[in-house]
């Protein structure tokens, strides 16, 4: 399934993925808490808010390592 895949092109897009449960699970574990508390909207909101933020910081973060690996190995990366 995997065959050809660079590990470490792999971790990258394991990367990715986690920024989108990081945007998701605020929000999930905001309706947990407005159902048990009854505090609706207000967890849910909190937690699209701090999911939104998060996930784009985490984002800019990984784009920032990637432009900083690529000017260190060339335009090409770390491929030959």
């Amino acid at each position: 399934m995997f065959e050809g895949l660079d590990p470490k092109e792999l971790g990258r897009y394991v990367a990715i993925g986690q920024v989108g449960m990081e945007m998701v699970m605020p929000i999930l574990i905001g309706l947990a808490v407005d159902h048990y508390l009854g505090w609706t909207p207000w967890a849910v909101i909190a937690g699209a808010v701090l999911g939104f933020f998060g996930g784009i910081a985490h984002l800019i973060y990984l784009v920032n390592r990637l432009s900083d690996e690529r000017d260190r190995h060339g335009p090409g990366g770390d491929r030959p």
